[in-house]
């Protein structure tokens, strides 16, 4: 899974560098005068319409995204309105409540999960150091802009909306502890009854160098009857991002 989660941030790297190779000279501190952009986005994960036992940590349930967008105008050079599909990789991490994670279910089967402690695992004694769930998604943006300076887009207050489809290629917990002064290193990557597909709509408030952003997945976190307490939660992210150019 590391190969491919490499494979696809070079390949992302690369269509973005050949669009870099047309750019114009800009002075110092400006933006570079590449076609698009490439947004990094930093914000937290919720889980909506959950049982109260899957609450989980705000502050240690972040995400991280990177996206290349290319923008086509429409309606006219000066409407203000753009369509911006892009590409990109998310990755979202989830910290539950009570020191506890997912695990496989034997009764469920292979491609399942519950939520246990973590010290019900591996003991009573130990302390726990670590512990979280994490996936990653490569993602296709799709999204209306619009524009209110119509004369310079760039420099431009900004709203958009739209949606985004993900596919997943890695889902593992991460648990480190300590047992009488040995720190143990955890890593389990399976599927965990994570939906493989996961899409849902977006918006974002956008200003020069920033926005604002938030996104509401529309199909549940988990396949049916494959997640813990059978749950149908749905997911929640929102932050900041920075438009690197």
């Amino acid at each position: 899974m590391k190969r491919f989660t490499s494979v696809v941030l070079l390949n992302l790297v690369f269509v973005i560098s050949i669009f870099a190779q047309e750019r114009e000279k800009t002075p110092i501190g400006g933006r570079p005068d590449i076609k698009g952009d490439l947004f990094l986005e930093l914000g937290f994960n919720m889980l909506n319409n959950k049982p109260s036992e899957l609450n989980t940590e705000f502050f240690q349930s972040r995400t991280f995204n990177i996206y290349y967008q290319y923008p086509v105008k429409i309606f006219g050079d000066k409407s203000g309105f753009t369509f911006n599909p892009g590409i990109g990789v998310a990755s979202d991490k989830f910290a539950f409540q009570g020191g506890k994670n997912l695990f496989n279910n034997p009764t469920v089967g292979p491609n399942s999960s519950q939520l246990l402690g973590v010290t019900e695992v591996y003991g009573d004694d130990i302390s726990v150091n670590k512990n979280n769930v994490g996936i990653n998604f490569l993602e296709i943006p799709l999204e209306f802009r619009y524009h209110f300076n119509k004369n310079n887009y760039d420099k431009s207050v900004r709203f958009a909306f739209g949606g985004k489809v993900g596919y997943l290629f890695q889902a593992q917990t991460k648990i480190s502890y300590t047992d009488n002064g040995l720190e143990r290193k955890i890593k389990d990557r399976q599927s965990f009854g994570f939906n493989q597909f996961r899409y849902g709509v977006h918006a974002r408030l956008g200003f020069p160098g920033f926005n604002l952003w938030g996104y509401y997945g529309l199909n549940e976190v988990f396949q049916k009857d494959k997640g813990p307490f059978n749950t149908q939660a749905t997911q929640l992210n929102f932050g900041v991002s920075i438009a690197l150019f």
